[in-house]
């Protein structure tokens, strides 16, 4: 998928059915601006649906999360990661870089472009696991975002696509998001004229699902540091 501005030309065939997903923005956005004391660093990766193409930066859900964390007494800082048109093959390429951002908590949502050009399952699976091995090796927490694919790639691809999400996250022992856009993909109040894009509602619904995995990692992070 491309950028801001850039056709969608699997548009039609995303909006006819229950699922979903992604593209996202040409670059990495700058990180929201920094809370007087930060507990730590959060970076999330993804495409469109985390770059929150559409939506003013301050209304994507890494900036929601931030803002939703705050209130809850966790002043993490989250970066928005976010990359348009990112498979897991963009995402592995620049593990490197994400590193550098020296994330405690890395949120990992990528694979759905990599549905939409009916990548073979087992790639995208190899990616997203030497992701969370070169994340571990780091010593960075990782909450893993599921997806789900097109129902038209067939029943076979669309399961195979269902399973790489809780069996990576599974064999890491991270914690699991089971739909990214649980209460939000085919519900056209919740999403832009697209039918792809959640509305500014509707990546404050995100947030609020990615919010309790997130704690959980955090609690865990906190844990093993005795704290």
């Amino acid at each position: 998928m491309r950028g801001r501005g850039a056709s969608l030309p699997l548009a039609l065939v995303l909006s006819t059915i229950l699922g979903l997903v992604a593209c996202g923005r040409e670059d990495p956005p700058p990180a929201p601006q920094q809370a007087a004391i930060n507990e730590g660093t959060i970076v999330a990766v993804g495409d469109s649906l985390t770059a929150g193409l559409g939506v003013a930066e301050e209304l994507a859900y890494p900036a929601q999360l931030e803002r939703r964390l705050a209130a809850a007494g966790l002043p993490y800082r989250v970066i928005n990661a976010g990359v348009s048109g990112e498979t897991s093959s963009g995402a592995l390429s620049r593990v490197h870089w994400i590193l550098r951002l020296k994330p405690d908590i890395v949120i990992l949502e990528t694979g759905a472009n990599d549905g939409l050009r009916g990548i073979d399952p087992n790639l995208t699976r190899k990616n997203i696991e030497d992701i969370l091995r070169t994340l571990q090796e780091a010593h960075v927490s990782v909450v893993v975002a599921g997806m789900q694919m097109v129902a038209n790639l067939g029943p076979e691809y669309t399961e195979a696509f269902r399973r790489i999400y809780p069996e990576a996250a599974k064999a890491f022992r991270v914690p699991l998001i089971p739909f990214f856009l649980a209460g939000v993909a085919g519900q056209s109040a919740l999403n832009q004229s697209d039918g792809i894009h959640p509305t500014a509602e509707g990546y404050r619904i995100v947030a609020e699902t990615v919010y309790p995995y997130v704690v959980q990692a955090i609690r865990e992070r906190e844990k093993s540091r005795g704290r």
